[in-house]
């Protein structure tokens, strides 16, 4: 039997994977990545799209912190959008549309070529465990790998079951198994396991598409990288179109319901869980009967593909009812699809049972990434891969865990609500998710997280050092408009005015026109000096909050001896091991009179801490 040993293994090479095995090597560790499909690393099972309004917060983040994701889309996007520009800062939120073949192609070639990181092709049957530490896991090959940490970043594959109609099959992704007894693995450990589902849109032939019928949506002309680190997007770009269904379309989904794993009286997904903001079309259909019609995203896949995405019309319907509909649609009456949609069921381990560390409260040694927490999406995977690829590296090096706090990062809202909050549906990023949002902005990511990425060891003393410069650039601007005037006011005064802008402010004074050749350095003053009382209030609430964050509770502080403290509320808190009084403020059904109620017990056992 084939035994090896490692420091680290990651298992499965999704978009979590992927940074997990790369940030854990890139630290040095000698490190292996399992997955069933070496040439499927980092693909793009949904849509083919990096970012959005939060997602794109969290894309600009992973970059800031040495992550890979960010780069990847640079190289590989065919439509870059700036979304949310008709409103604020905050709400800002970088998309690009990825050639998924490109993308894919990428990140498999950075895989590769990392030092210190094994690619293998296998299939994970069970975790090694002893005494209560992950020790390796076993393969489908016989093969058996050790290392003191295991990352599980297996997405949909755990258990997953593939609906087509009243049909099913045993598959993560279309065509595709599940990785064999890994769940079982972590029941018999003792995990509690839950069960979720997603879903995806039939893809069709653009040559099949009467486009002119369709409204197209334009690129950006002026493109804003996702990475730091790219100067400019020279490749390519191509449109997208939007269509609608309409009265047809929906009297077509209504009549097959009956033949919906989702709605008919024998569908096997009636109860289970899907993505809110991304549901099927039939689900649109049933629980919205007022809208006459729907949104449909026409998306090209790549510059050398035919195949085109059809974001909005996800579905489980048997392929004959999901042509039907397709073709009553305008613009793809005559559209040939070539592949249909289906809905995943899979496995997750609800996340309370997760330190922020991301590393399990129950098995010392293995973390959980991505799909496996309950998240739906890329970006939330390749977050929580980072991190988790950073903690265990430094579990290895004996070293303090890495946890971004709420105001900090998006990264941190993230996982503060997966294992604070948990989840029961496919958890998805926004701006709303974020308390203070306007100063966790996708400009200024750099600013609040590139210096802790070097400290870290994933971001290079070149980038640390543009970073100061632009940070000493932004300070000398400032100082500029504080001290310069026109008609005795203060330029940075002027630049408050809500009808005045950057372009404005340089016609009345343009000698800082010299400064346009910096627009990141002015973009941040710009927003810095506009939005500076708002942005003064929230900094006084993160300080309330850090007060909080600094109260940290001991592991084995037993809440059933603190007597005040309802039934419910020690059963939680025991629960969930809360590290810090903060936390434990944050958990559902915690009130703010259990925490004075904590508070004032701390204040006698542990008066450091109250």
């Amino acid at each position: 039997m084939l035994q090896e040993n490692y420091e680290i293994i990651v298992v499965g090479a999704g978009h979590a994977g992927a940074e997990a095995a790369l940030a854990s090597a890139r630290l040095g560790m000698k490190t292996l990545l399992v997955t069933m499909d070496i040439d499927r690393i980092a693909q793009m099972s949904c849509n083919p799209a990096i970012g959005g309004l939060g997602k794109g917060h969290l894309v600009r983040e992973l970059d800031a912190l040495g992550g890979e994701m960010a780069r990847a889309i640079d190289a590989t996007g065919i439509h870059f959008k700036m979304l949310g520009r008709s409103r604020g800062p905050a709400i800002h939120g970088p998309r690009a549309q990825a050639d998924r073949l490109a993308y894919q192609t990428y990140m498999k070639k950075v895989v590769e070529t990392t030092q210190n990181l094994l690619l293998r092709q296998d299939r994970i049957e069970g975790l090694l465990v002893k005494d209560d530490k992950v020790v390796g896991l076993r393969c489908l090959s016989g093969a058996e790998y050790h290392a003191p940490v295991v990352i599980l970043t297996t997405g949909t594959f755990l258990n997953g079951m593939i609906h087509l109609g009243l049909k099913n099959y045993s598959g993560g992704r279309a065509s595709e198994p599940g990785p064999g007894e890994c769940s079982r693995s972590l029941k018999d450990l003792g995990f509690v396991i839950s069960r979720l589902k997603t879903g995806t849109p039939p893809r069709i032939n653009a040559q099949t598409i009467d486009f002119s019928v369709c409204e197209a949506q334009e690129p950006d002309e002026v493109i804003q990288p996702f990475s730091y680190q790219t100067k400019e997007i020279t490749q390519k770009q191509l449109n997208c179109y939007i269509t609608h269904t309409n009265a047809k379309t929906h009297e077509i989904i209504k009549a097959g319901l009956d033949e919906s794993p989702l709605y008919s009286s024998g569908g096997e997904l009636r109860n289970s869980i899907g993505p809110r903001y991304c549901p099927a079309i039939e689900d649109k259909i049933v629980r919205f009967p007022d809208k006459d019609r729907h949104q449909i995203f026409l998306e090209p896949e790549g510059w050398s593909t035919q195949e085109v995405y059809c974001n909005g019309i996800s579905s489980s319907l048997p392929p004959h009812i999901q042509k039907a509909y397709v073709h009553s649609i305008r613009g793809l009456e005559n559209a040939d699809i070539m592949r249909f949609g289906y809905a995943v069921e899979y496995d997750f381990v609800p996340p309370t049972q997760v330190f922020p560390s991301l590393e399990t409260k129950r098995v010392e040694g293995l973390f959980l990434a991505g799909q496996i927490n309950g998240t739906t999406g890329y970006e939330e995977a390749a977050v929580q891969g980072l991190m988790a690829g950073i903690n265990g590296a430094r579990k290895i090096q004996g070293k303090a865990p890495i946890v971004l706090t709420r105001d900090q990062a998006y990264i941190g809202v993230l996982i503060d609500d997966l294992v604070t909050r948990g989840t029961n549906e496919p958890y998805r990023m926004f701006t709303s998710r974020a308390e203070y949002r306007l100063i966790l902005r996708q400009d200024n990511a750099d600013i609040r997280l590139m210096e802790l990425g070097y400290e870290i060891g994933l971001i290079s003393s070149d980038q640390n050092n543009s970073l100061l410069e632009k940070k000493r650039k932004v300070g000398e601007l400032t100082k500029l408009l504080e001290k310069k005037k026109h008609l005795n006011t203060p330029l940075v005064k002027i630049l408050r005015r809500p009808e005045m802008d950057w372009a404005g402010l340089c016609e009345i004074d343009p000698d800082l026109k010299v400064w346009n050749t910096d627009p990141e350095v002015t973009e941040q003053v710009h927003i810095e000096v506009k939005y500076e009382g708002y942005i003064g209030r929230q900094a006084a609430q993160i300080e309330k909050f850090k007060k909080q964050e600094k109260k940290l509770l001991p592991l084995d502080l037993d809440y059933y001896k603190i007597p005040s403290l309802k039934r419910e509320t020690q059963e939680k808190l025991t629960a969930h091991r809360p590290l810090s009084v903060g936390q434990a403020s944050r958990i559902p059904g915690v009130t703010p009179s259990d925490i004075s109620v904590l508070l004032i017990y701390l204040s006698g056992k542990y008066p450091a801490i109250a």
